[in-house]
């Protein structure tokens, strides 16, 4: 991505700024003026569920922030804005874009867990179209070689997931053929055949196995334990306002704790459930009730710790399959010290029971 707006870019991010700070829930012009505002680029999907919490359930306000969540389409947009100080913090996937940005001098840093992969907890799964399955012709991983595989985008967390996978089986990441399709599509492709398989994050995969059309081939054992989504900070934030990203830090893992409470046996069935099951209705594309009970959630680390193996781990795959531009490592964007010193205040978590 071009790391330079253009005026006309710059218009419309300012306008949805400012559309999203008059939608703020219970924003008066006296809150307006007494509250910090801090700029959050979302893509509104049920991994951003810290946020959503937090917001709704006062954290940020009690740590004197106003949230403004800024909606985008795809989280490589929000790379260019976090760099110029447009945005303060983002949710986004780990992908070689981030690293090729910090080659180029954009200041980004990957201060929190967001979503990751643990046991029982395999929000992205690779499915096969059940045609395959059942015909006998896909038994496992070793019989991958020349299907037609969906990812959301090239150089990504889910290519790391599908080169594991095939790892398993004998294969490499080349041996199949690759395609490369937003998560909703996923479902339409495995129905009318146009794709043979997909690493497909939730609701999705539901949504896929639920109509009969794809089955679930990996477990979290394909790659247990990854990390594929973060909190990020823009290097301006971190350097203009170190205070203000410390506070926004304690409020955000508040919310990933009250997440946590509402987890159990790999779905939305703890104690904070319902409550977090309206409030994702309110704040992102899922608006089914129905879907929450059956989709798999992703994991978060209540304490915001980064799986800094896996972030290792898919940094090589990038580099193996030529995505990184320039010269960087993994430990040049991340930053724990946000993390770290929010747990000082916080204290060790205790899980709702």
């Amino acid at each position: 991505m071009n790391k330079h707006f253009g005026k006309t870019r710059r218009f419309l991010l300012a306008g949805a700024i400012a559309a999203a700070g008059s939608a703020l829930l219970g924003a008066s012009p006296a809150m307006a003026q007494e509250l910090a505002e801090v700029r959050v680029g979302t893509n509104g999907v049920v991994s951003d569920a810290a946020f959503f919490i937090a917001n709704r359930k006062g954290y940020f306000k009690e740590q004197g922030i106003r949230i403004t969540l800024i909606p985008f389409d795809a989280g490589p947009k929000m790379i260019a804005p976090l760099g110029t100080g447009q945005l303060d913090a983002a949710a986004g996937a780990m992908s070689a874009g981030l690293y090729n940005a910090a080659a180029r001098g954009i200041n980004i840093k990957v201060v929190a867990d967001k979503g990751s992969v643990e046991p029982g907890y395999d929000y992205m799964p690779v499915l096969v179209r059940k045609a395959l399955v059942d015909s006998g012709k896909v038994k496992s991983f070793a019989d991958f070689k020349g299907l037609k595989v969906a990812q959301a985008a090239k150089g990504g967390s889910p290519g790391s997931k599908l080169n594991e996978a095939l790892k398993s089986g004998g294969l490499t990441y080349n041996d199949v053929q690759h395609e490369y399709l937003g998560y909703p599509q996923h479902v339409t492709a495995l129905s009318n055949a146009a794709i043979d398989a997909s690493v497909t994050t939730e609701p999705s995969a539901s949504q896929a196995v639920e109509r009969g059309i794809a089955v679930k081939m990996s477990t979290d054992k394909a790659y247990g334990d990854q990390q594929v989504a973060v909190l990020l900070y823009g290097g301006d934030f971190i350097k203009k306002s170190p205070e203000l990203a410390r506070k926004f830090m304690i409020a955000y893992l508040k919310g990933a704790r009250f997440y946590n409470d509402a987890l159990k046996d790999g779905r939305f069935a703890g104690p904070n459930a319902a409550e977090l099951i309206t409030m994702l209705i309110a704040d992102t594309r899922v608006k089914d009730p129905e879907i929450y009970k059956k989709m798999v959630p992703n994991a978060v680390d209540p304490d915001g710790k980064l799986n800094e193996a896996s972030l290792r781990r898919d940094f090589a795959f990038y580099k193996d399959q030529g995505y990184l531009e320039g010269a960087v490592t993994v430990e040049q964007v991340v930053d724990r010290s946000f993390a770290e010193a929010a747990v000082k205040v916080l204290g060790p978590y205790k899980q709702k029971r």
